[in-house]
């Protein structure tokens, strides 16, 4: 028995030497495209084009809340850990698909009564019988032509794919968290600036309630003056709920339930200022450091790779099969001499017809691996269009930023001068309110000014491509 398993494993191992090496379809090779050489955008603004240094872009806003926010949200945020689970999921099916190269063995075992019927013109009559049976049946398909190993490199392409698609989702989700805490603080100081104008605003009240008192002027001044504080003191209730919305985003971000920071992010603190220089690098480097370009390159090569799937499926297809076992009428002969069966042998499969469909899903991923390269290109594309807009957007507002804090200390300066021409009876209180109103105005854009640079600078940063490298928490569960 043991010479005869021999020599059949030995007869299905040699078989399997005359698998070739032939792959079809067409190899892969990375695409490429011209990007230009320097940014098309405004100069100025702190940028400069030195190489980026972006591993850890929040760190150079010196809030040490923000660093915590973000990190917490990069080990429990949920849509972190969603990607994540997609990465298990691509190195799970990169395994199915390596496990093609390989023969599958499984093992058997079966025990059959049967009965033949004595009014049938069978031949030889035979009579009532058992069978135990155990053994091992193997297959292995030869892979003429490269079908597996196709389909093995677009499965590891599908990977590498997930593990920059969660890299990406790594710098969305830093970005998210540094927009929203920055929200928190613009929120809180646009509260703050409101309830100072509105503590000017009530003096001013009361100066004019003092002079009606005397008889010195109408009771429209003081009906004027009431209308400007009130309107003041509207805005606060919408400034709180934008606090409040801001802080349940945050709490989203890290994974808990809204209100879960509320206390941890009660006390006010400034909105974090941008650092004096920006590196920004070239636009070359984005096709290195963008992890959305990297994983549409990927994409393309998955794709690239399924075109010789599909043309594998017009050849002949191999297999080597065979089965290893022992059978007997009577369990206890089943392990005597003599109880031994086998058998092996190559079987070929070719479809020779059916109405073209083979060569059309051919043509299909042909066409998938056109979108695929059109998508890769897309990527390039908005990734120079996003840096540039960004880029645009930080060095536009601090202009803007400028001239709103000049603007803000000439409206301060003529709030005092119209005060003080009022109550000399110099000017009419009309003025005072212009004044006042353009004041508390100035005040809330220059403080939503201050916020937008510094989400323009998360934007630019997002758009640079930084973030997932610091602490890669992909690479992390890449390395399990």
């Amino acid at each position: 028995m043991t010479r005869r398993l021999a020599r059949a494993a030995t007869g299905l191992a040699a078989s399997g030497l005359i698998a070739a090496c032939t792959s079809v379809g067409p190899d892969y090779e990375p695409p490429q495209t011209e990007v230009p050489g320097a940014w098309s955008g405004p100069a100025g603004g702190g940028l400069v084009a030195d190489p980026a240094e972006l591993e850890s872009w929040w760190q150079r806003l010196d809030d040490p809340v923000l660093d915590d926010l973000v990190l917490r949200a990069r080990d429990g945020g949920l849509d972190l850990k969603t990607a994540l689970a997609r990465v298990a999921e691509s190195r799970a099916l990169l395994g199915v698909a390596g496990a093609d190269r390989l023969p599958t063995v499984d093992a058997t075992g079966a025990w059959e009564s049967r009965a033949e019927s004595r009014n049938t013109p069978v031949g030889e009559f035979i009579p009532d019988f058992s069978q135990y049976s155990v053994g091992f049946d193997a297959a292995w398909e030869l892979d003429l032509w490269g079908r597996v190993r196709r389909s093995i490199e677009a499965a590891g392409a599908d990977y590498e794919a997930s593990l920059e698609d969660a890299r990406d989702v790594a710098v969305t989700v830093a970005a998210e968290t540094a927009v929203a805490y920055v929200d928190l603080r613009a929120f809180q100081k646009r509260t703050e600036i409101a309830r100072t104008n509105l503590a000017l605003q009530e003096q001013t009240l009361g100066l004019v309630q003092a002079r009606f008192d005397a008889g010195l002027v109408s009771e429209s001044d003081v009906a004027q003056a009431r209308t400007s504080v009130e309107t003041t003191r509207s805005r606060v209730p919408s400034f709180e709920a934008g606090i409040t919305s801001a802080r349940n985003r945050l709490a989203v971000l890290v994974g808990l339930p809204p209100g879960s920071l509320a206390a941890e992010l009660d006390a006010t603190r400034p909105i974090p200022v941008p650092p004096d220089d920006v590196a920004v690098g070239v636009p070359a480097d984005l096709l290195r450091r963008r992890a959305d370009v990297r994983r549409a390159e990927r994409e393309l090569a998955a794709a690239t790779a399924r075109i010789g799937v599909a043309q594998a499926d017009l050849y002949p297809r191999l297999t080597l099969a065979g089965s290893l076992g022992l059978a007997a009428e009577h369990g206890s002969d089943l392990f005597e001499s003599g109880s031994d069966t086998h058998r092996y042998g190559p079987s070929l499969r070719w479809n020779l017809f059916d109405s073209g469909r083979l060569s059309e899903r051919v043509t299909a991923q042909d066409a998938r691996a056109e979108q695929a390269r059109l998508g890769w290109e897309q990527a390039v594309l908005s990734a120079l269009e996003e840096c540039e807009n960004a880029m645009s957007s930080f060095v536009r507002e601090q202009e803007r930023r400028a001239a709103l804090s000049e603007a803000v200390s000439q409206a301060r300066r003529a709030v005092e001068l119209a005060r003080t021409q009022y109550t000399e009876g110099l000017a009419d209180f009309q003025t005072v309110l212009v004044a006042e109103r353009a004041l508390a105005d100035l005040d809330d854009q220059l403080a939503v000014s201050d916020a937008a640079i510094t989400t323009d600078l998360v934007t630019l940063y997002k758009a640079l491509g930084g973030g997932w490298e610091a602490d890669d928490p992909v690479a992390r569960i890449a390395a399990d």
